[in-house]
């Protein structure tokens, strides 16, 4: 599963809708092979002054699809959504549609089939065992039918081909080939070339017109996974408390999209097949794609293999009506993660005008640079952080809050700061200017949006979710133009009562309510690498048209000036709308000085000489910008966003910024000690622990880049003055200038010239401090407990510097062995042994030529298969399977992912950095595209005898210490509990 509910998507576009009837093309231009001598017809909707340019079709049998052209790159991506969500799941079964959307990747009776006639007898046996078995309490007489389950799970295995469909899409060059599940859909995402169409309508038919339940219980098992990851995540648990708050009846808060522990251990295979028979018909899917693609070619093929699919009556639903709030309704979370608070209000559902009115109030209150919570309390630091945000579905809206304390500061302290924001936004004690502000600012963020095919076709999932003709859609824009300071001071009386809201107080502790999914014992089935389906056979040996690669010249996609004292800019023109970004870069950062961090916190506190530090705020929203100044390890970005009608006027505010700024000690004090309270919470994040301090402790030991920090006793000793002048000392210094825009190189230069102040002569950036990396002389396993019911795992290898010869080679075995669902990590650990949700493994390149590379292998599973999880990672790091579809497929993969990838826009300034740090003058990716086809198994398994195969290794476990198996780990290594003392080094 991708995400548990959907982004929300931006409004955009024009009214009006209009019906038309394309011309008949020729055969030569239409499809590939000739047409027939009377072509079909298809009507479809656009709307005027669409900025998605989109076609509107229902097929025949009630498919909807949406197609918009946007020749950025040779790619299209693509989204089939089905309209069908946790709400739909039988009270008796939840969790269903989210486990029907893991099914659906397992192919049909042709896809993923190597004998189906004998595979479909034992598929038939299990799906009876099943309902069997969910009927049965005593724990001996389940066991027994489990193990029956097992026994003929492994015999129907032998007759299918696992992952078929995951080597077909890989094989096209398919990237984010996933889906997600959520309330109201079920999503199903892939980005792929767009010459792959035909092959990729084959394969996308085939699996949406049947299903076959294979290798269910090893899949089901990846589910159990995916629920005690969940029940390790305090975010998503204070989620589901909120939701069960405001939603006492609906489904929306009465059930959850993963489902509850008890179905889950009681699943119906016969129930999995009524729902996918029942709602994915084609009268109840919508297509969605953007990109590179002719529209007639592209719905004649659409059409052609997914017109097949019959449609039929959807069950009705009737959303349940729930009863007013009356008094606020309250919940407590317990878990290891930092104290929060989270509090909701219901409104009504998407289509409402008070929906829309309830993003104004969002936006009111907290838009990143000038909300009501932006100013008042995270400007002014009266909260570690706080946020608004809508969450709208069909029935019911939500309006969202939540808050991070200060230390010493009680929840309900933070519930009565956030509902004092709200009561401002109730009374309209907020400046006129803003609402057209926020207007002018989502036109921008769609403008940025709208470059990513990504975000096109999500747009249209999501109207046709809300069952929104794409017309009223894009309507809805100019209707947010329109909401006025009256309709927002009354939707927020009548919605935002004093009693009608639900808090959840996240606390710190353990949880007493704490649920695990036991593990079952399961027998590793068969994935039969080296088998193909005839479907496979069939589709894979269709020509398709070719598409050569495009790669970057560094010479003639880069321009470069100077302005004033011979500083270097870097550009590429934007030819697509009027946005800029501009950077100021030094190569320092805070390795060299940790106090430079601070000094860049420091300044979103302060204001000018000429204004306060919130008034700077709201100029910078009136003009359509924002800035940011941001410290890495080795270098600080300066950046300024915005339109580029307002260049000067931004560039102008932002340099004002690092001149004046005014220091503050009240600021600072506040900073110093929201600085401390992060740190501590810190030492509650799980992910920070991790992949953060357990990795640099293993890279450089206890001094090392993570903390390099400024002891707190000198924290609390720095002076305003001191981080001020840190600020006005980056433009002092050496720097080049990144520039991406609509601006001539002339009225670019001119302009900096002119805004850019710097001081006659620049300083020399001092040299980079570089930590020096450990060897890793013997085999270690470090540890760390954390509350939690599942154990993660990283396997942490050091390799050899930088080596472009090599990269070709390593990229190849990165596809092939463990960067996707195709990969043999992927198939061994999770599709035949069922040893986790999530297991991968990477070769990564380092960022710079005189940096190691390193393999990182990770698997997160329950605490009680620790011991098959590490041996089955330990045993396919060091005897890597030969599996020659696999690695035919990894090839293709590669050759069509380079074919088709364009970098464009400010990426190609990032990637030529990039490279110049690589120590490299062009694109890397020739090296990779003319290698790849020529490298034999024997070349990459070479490689990883070489590099991979029994080196040293350290192992970084993080899990409950009354779970961890001890004396399993001591067979990879001597055992080493690392304190959060030695990790954070405070």
């Amino acid at each position: 599963m991708k995400k548990i509910f959907m982004s929300l998507a931006l409004l955009s576009g024009l009214a009006l809708s209009q019906c038309k009837t394309p011309n008949t093309q020729s055969a030569s231009t239409a499809t590939e092979t000739p047409a027939a001598p009377e072509e079909k017809k298809y009507n479809y909707t656009t709307v005027p002054n669409d900025p998605l340019k989109a076609r509107i079709y229902t097929l025949d049998n009630g498919l909807t699809v949406y197609l918009s052209d946007y020749k950025d790159a040779p790619r299209i991506q693509t989204y089939i959504a089905v309209r069908a969500g946790s709400k739909n799941d039988p009270a008796t079964a939840t969790g269903l549609a989210h486990y029907l959307e893991h099914m659906v990747f397992k192919g049909t009776s042709r896809l993923g089939a190597r004998d189906f006639a004998k595979e479909q007898a034992e598929l038939a046996k299990i799906e009876n065992l099943y309902n069997v078995y969910r009927t049965k309490t005593d724990l001996a007489e389940r066991k027994k039918i489990y193990y029956q389950i097992d026994s003929i799970s492994g015999v129907a295995a032998s007759y299918a081909v696992a992952n078929e469909y995951d080597k077909m899409v890989g094989a096209i060059g398919t990237n984010g080939s996933n889906a997600y599940t959520s309330v109201e859909q079920t999503v199903y995402t892939g980005d792929i070339p767009a010459n792959q169409v035909e092959k990729w309508a084959q394969v996308e038919a085939e699996r949406f017109g049947e299903l076959v339940p294979r290798l269910f219980h090893t899949e089901l098992e990846a589910v159990y996974e995916e629920k005690n990851r969940s029940l390790d995540s305090d975010g998503s648990k204070v989620f589901e408390a909120l939701m069960a708050g405001i939603f006492q009846k609906h489904q929306y808060g009465t059930q959850t999209t993963i489902g509850t522990v008890e179905h889950l251990k009681n699943p119906s295979i016969t129930e999995i097949k009524k729902y996918f028979e029942a709602y994915y018909v084609p009268n109840n899917m919508a297509i969605a794609m953007s990109g590179d693609l002719d529209y007639d070619q592209t719905i004649r093929t659409i059409d052609k293999y997914f017109g097949k699919l019959k449609n039929q009556p959807v069950p009705a639903y009737n959303p349940p009506a729930e009863a007013p709030i009356t008094q606020p309704i309250v919940k407590e979370v317990f878990g290891p993660s930092a104290e929060s608070i989270r509090l909701g209000f219901r409104f009504p559902g998407i289509k409402s005008k008070e929906a829309l009115v309830l993003k104004m109030i969002s936006q009111l209150l907290s838009n990143g640079q000038a909300g009501l919570i932006d100013l008042n309390l995270n400007q002014k630091q009266k909260v570690l952080g706080a946020s608004a945000g809508e969450y709208t579905m069909n029935d019911y809206s939500v309006l969202l809050l939540g808050a991070t304390p200060r230390q010493s500061q009680t929840l309900d302290e933070v519930k009565n700061i956030l509902l004092s924001q709200v009561e401002l936004v109730k009374q309209g004690k907020f400046e006129d200017w803003l609402i057209p502000a926020i207007v002018n600012n989502t036109k921008i963020a769609e403008m940025k949006a709208f470059e990513s095919n990504e975000a096109r076709a999500d747009a249209f999932v999501s109207a046709y979710i809300a069952h929104l003709d794409w017309k009223d859609y894009l309507a809805m824009r100019d209707e947010f133009a329109k909401i006025t300071k009256q309709e927002v001071v009354d939707v927020a009386n009548k919605y935002l009562g004093p009693n009608n809201y639900v808090v959840v107080y996240k606390r710190t502790g353990k949880d007493p309510n704490i649920q695990k999914v036991e593990k079952p014992t399961i027998t590793a089935v068969p994935v039969n690498r080296d088998v193909q389906s005839e479907f496979y056979k069939t589709v894979m040996a269709g020509k398709t048209p070719e598409l050569k690669p495009v790669f970057l010249d560094y010479k003639k996609d880069v321009g470069e000036t100077k302005i004033k004292n011979n500083i270097p800019v870097y550009f590429t023109r934007n030819q697509e709308n009027g946005l800029f970004n501009l950077y100021y870069v030094l190569e320092t950062g805070t390795n060299n000085n940790p106090k430079l961090g601070l000094a860049v916190n420091y300044l979103k506190y302060l204001g000018t000489d000429k204004f306060s530090a919130e008034e700077l705020q709201k100029e910078f929203f009136k003009l359509g910008s924002s800035f940011d100044v941001f410290s890495s390890q080795e270098q600080v970005y300066v950046s300024l966003t915005g339109l580029d009608d307002n260049f000067e006027k931004g560039l102008a505010l932002f340099e004002s910024v690092l001149q004046n700024p005014q220091p503050d000690q009240q600021a600072l004090q506040d900073m110093v000690a929201g600085v401390l309270k992060e740190r501590a919470n810190a030492k509650l994040n799980k992910g920070i622990i991790h992949s953060q301090a357990m990795v640099n402790y293993a890279k450089y030991g206890p001094k090392n880049p993570f903390t390099n920090i400024i002891p707190e006793a000198e924290l609390r000793k720095v002076k305003p003055q001191e981080l001020v002048s840190l600020i006005k000392s980056i433009p002092t210094y050496e720097h080049h200038i990144l520039y991406y825009g609509p601006r001539a190189t002339e009225n670019l230069t001119a302009a900096l010239n002119t805004g850019h102040i710097v001081p006659a002569n620049l300083k020399p950036v001092p040299p980079l401090k570089v930590f020096p990396e450990k060897d890793f002389t013997d085999r270690q396993v470090y540890w760390t407990d954390f509350n939690m019911v599942q154990a993660e795992l990283l396997f942490l290898t050091k390799s050899f510097n930088f080596n472009k010869n090599l990269v070709p080679t390593i990229t190849l075995y990165n596809e092939y062995f463990g960067g996707n669902m195709g990969s043999i990590v992927f198939q061994e650990l999770r599709e035949s042994k069922a040893l986790a949700y999530s297991a991968s493994s990477r070769y990564a390149n380092a960022s710079r030529k005189d940096r190691a590379n390193y393999i990182l292998s990770y698997i997160g599973t329950q605490s009680d298969k620790l011991p098959e999880a590490t041996a089955g990672m330990q045993a396919l790091l060091n005897e890597m399977p030969q599996a020659e579809a696999n690695f035919a497929n990894a090839k293709e993969s590669i050759l069509n992912s380079i074919s088709t990838e364009r970098i464009t826009k400010s990426d190609i300034l990032f990637d030529y950095e990039r490279s110049k740090r690589l120590g490299l003058d062009y694109d890397i990716r020739q090296d990779i595209y003319q290698s790849v086809n020529s490298l034999t198994f024997t070349d990459m398994k070479k490689f990883q005898e070489q590099f991979v195969k029994g080196q040293n290794q350290v192992i970084l476990v993080i899990g409950s210490k009354e779970r961890l198996n001890f004396k399993e780990l001591q067979k990879y290594g001597k055992v080493k509990q690392l304190s959060l003392k030695e990790l954070f080094g405070y």
